[in-house]
C-alpha cells in the first residue's frame, strides 16, 4: 500500500488506529490513456488470434468427413 500511496494511485485516511485507503483515478486514467496507444495497436491483432483459435477449436471438433461430431 505503501508504494500505491507514494506513487499517488491511492491515498490514506486515519481514524484513530485505523487506515483507510481510496484508490486515485487521475492517475489511473494517465495509465489508460498511455496504454491506449499500445491497445490500438494489439487490438486488431488480438481479435485475429481469437478468430484463429476458435477456428482450430472447432477443426478439432469435426472429423474429416466434414460432419460435426
Amino acid at each position: 500500500m505503501r508504494v500505491l500511496r507514494d506513487s499517488g494511485f491511492a491515498s490514506v485516511r486515519a481514524e484513530g488506529a485505523r487506515r483507510f485507503y481510496a484508490v486515485e483515478s487521475a492517475p489511473l486514467s494517465e495509465v489508460d490513456a498511455w496504454l491506449g496507444r499500445f491497445r490500438r495497436l494489439w487490438e486488431q491483432r488480438l481479435d485475429a488470434l481469437g478468430t484463429e483459435l476458435a477456428r482450430g477449436r472447432r477443426a478439432a471438433r469435426t472429423p474429416a468427413g466434414g460432419e460435426p461430431t
